[in-house]
């Protein structure tokens, strides 16, 4: 395909993890991603690991907090391609932070990440997509969001919880431009995140979980990317407002 022919994708937090897999994963559909990602490096790399693989991607290092950044991502993108075809909303971070220990400034900076940071980006890109009257927006949540309380993760879980609602509220809106809004609520997925004995369960933790999930196993950064693509595609072209929980029957098999 020609580059102004394919989709162009934008993916928040593609320099590792769920993120990463999903640049990929759309590159091998034979779209242009946009990686962004605080980390440059990383971020640098999985562009390169997507021309290696014959994909076509570009890097932006990008900060969600930063109105003034997504505003001028969107317009770069959009002057030199047209058009944005899909935003996935993955950037995040989850910091262990006991109630006693949760500052309004710990607390804002998840927010800024979590939560707000999908709407500063949403909000530059809808009127666009609203011209074009077509568009896919995915937003990441967790299963700390849709159903668990996470111990001395008060913030994450909110900022979490906040999706969903940012989720339904959006699809809701931008319907009847063609614009479809949906999220995902990853279970334990083998990340970074999740292997961080300072802020999550670490590697004993994270391999002891996977004995209560159904499927035995726990998830992969490919599990949710294959996922997101799908809620991207024309194959979901009548869903909207919805967020799955991708956790290997986790919720339903836990009690």
């Amino acid at each position: 395909m020609d580059r102004l022919e394919k989709r162009v994708v934008i993916v928040t937090g593609a320099g590792i993890g769920i993120g990463q897999a999903t640049a990929k994963a759309f590159a091998a559909l034979g779209d242009h991603v946009v990686v962004t990602d605080i980390l440059e490096k990383e971020g640098e790399q999985t562009v390169r690991d997507i021309l290696t693989a014959g994909g076509s991607a570009e890097f932006h290092l990008y900060d969600v907090r930063s109105t003034e950044a997504a505003n001028q991502l969107v317009a770069n993108v959009e002057a030199r391609f047209g058009k944005i075809d899909i935003i996935v909303a993955n950037a995040g971070i989850a910091h262990r932070t006991p109630l006693d220990k949760l500052t309004d400034d710990k607390w804002d900076l998840t927010m800024d990440v979590d939560l707000k940071g999908i709407f500063k980006l949403v909000r530059a890109a809808v009127p666009g997509m609203r011209a074009r009257r077509s568009g896919s927006i995915v937003a990441l949540s967790s299963i700390m969001g849709v159903a668990y309380g996470w111990d001395e993760h008060v913030h994450y879980s909110a900022a979490k919880s906040g999706v969903v609602g940012l989720v339904r509220g959006l699809a809701v809106e931008l319907a009847k431009d063609g614009v479809r809004v949906n999220g995902i609520a990853p279970g334990y997925i083998r990340t970074a995140q999740l292997l961080s004995e300072e802020n999550s369960l670490g590697p004993a933790g994270a391999e002891k979980a996977a004995e209560f999930i159904p499927m035995g196993r726990l998830g992969e950064p490919e599990d949710i990317a294959d996922v997101i693509a799908f809620l991207a595609s024309n194959g979901a072209r009548y869903m909207t407002g919805q967020v799955l929980v991708v956790d290997g029957g986790l919720l339903v098999g836990r009690y």
